[in-house]
């Protein structure tokens, strides 16, 4: 299966390209570009003021109020440094200011974090609840609404961390598929003790969300990852960031690409039974035919 990209692409392609031009002493022109991304997120990129020697990223997350509670703004300053900006750009989050007139031979590193600006802000709440479960506390559960219909939920317990999604399918057949793929995903952990548990309810919310006003229903969903100490290590801890923060995307791409995959097939399914019936209709004897001579004649 394809892993999606946890990077964004447009961001780092226009990002290169505007500190090449910068480097080599190219004429810089202006930009303002809008990004839509997964999960209702909007990049801005534009010259502040005019000024084509700064360029501005700017990034809109309708959950960012959720995770302020946990630290999300001192863990950005800490990544982005000088390159953080506050106040913000109106009607965003977070912005990034970078000074092409003083941008560095190895400006790589800058890229590349500048790229992973909605993974940084989503990794607030992960590294909050790891590090809560590596000092042994047991803290509040997290309620992150990173949708509009749809929630994930952290919390740390004495010896795992629980993740778990609220998914919406929209239709009937992707009930189904997501079924499929949910069970794909327990038989990878028989052939791979050292994956994460996965579990999936339909319908019904898991127990760990009992009170809680979660979301029940035909077309309901919940996956839960259960993230043990070795998941959670420094060594692995940003690789699973990556990859769990993307989940539900990475779900219902999937079936997307089944659903569409099964049509390519259908349809060629049914062109080659067409060939086959074409194939088998009768010949019309009433039809007018040629001698080799050129006279005509009815097979009538």
């Amino acid at each position: 299966m394809i892993l999606l990209e946890t990077e964004n692409k447009i961001i780092t392609d226009t990002l290169t390209y505007k500190f090449e031009t910068a480097i080599g002493g190219g004429k810089q022109d202006s930009i303002e570009v809008t990004i839509a991304d997964f999960d209702g997120v909007v990049y801005h990129l534009s010259n502040p003021n005019g000024d084509k020697t700064k360029l501005r990223v700017s990034i809109g997350l309708k959950f960012y109020k959720d995770l302020s509670e946990y630290g999300v703004e001192e863990k950005l300053k800490k990544i982005y440094e000088q390159y953080y900006q506050s106040p913000v750009e109106d009607g965003y989050n977070v912005t990034l200011l970078y000074d092409l007139t003083s941008i560095p031979k190895d400006f790589k590193p800058i890229v590349e974090k500048a790229c992973m600006l909605k993974r940084n802000c989503f990794a607030s709440v992960f590294e909050t609840y790891f590090d809560a479960q590596a000092s042994g506390q047991a803290g509040k559960r997290a309620v992150i609404h990173f949708r509009d219909d749809e929630t994930m939920y952290v919390e740390a317990k004495k010896d795992r961390v629980t993740v778990i999604f609220s998914t919406v399918f929209r239709d009937e057949s992707d009930v189904t598929f997501g079924k499929v793929f949910m069970q794909e995903f327990k038989e990878g952990r028989r052939r791979n003790q050292t994956a994460p548990q996965v579990l999936y309810t339909h319908r019904e919310p898991p127990l760990e969300l009992q009170g809680l006003d979660a979301a029940v229903g035909d077309n309901i969903g919940y996956i839960t990852f259960v993230l043990f100490p070795r998941h959670i290590l420094p060594a692995a801890r940003d690789n699973t960031i990556n990859l769990i923060h993307m989940f539900r995307n990475y779900l219902h791409y999937h079936i997307k690409c089944s659903k569409a995959y099964m049509h390519q097939r259908m349809r060629a399914k049914t062109s080659d039974f067409l060939k086959v019936l074409n194939r088998a209709k009768p010949e019309d004897k009433s039809k007018e035919r040629k001698t080799i001579s050129g006279k005509t004649y009815s097979s009538r």
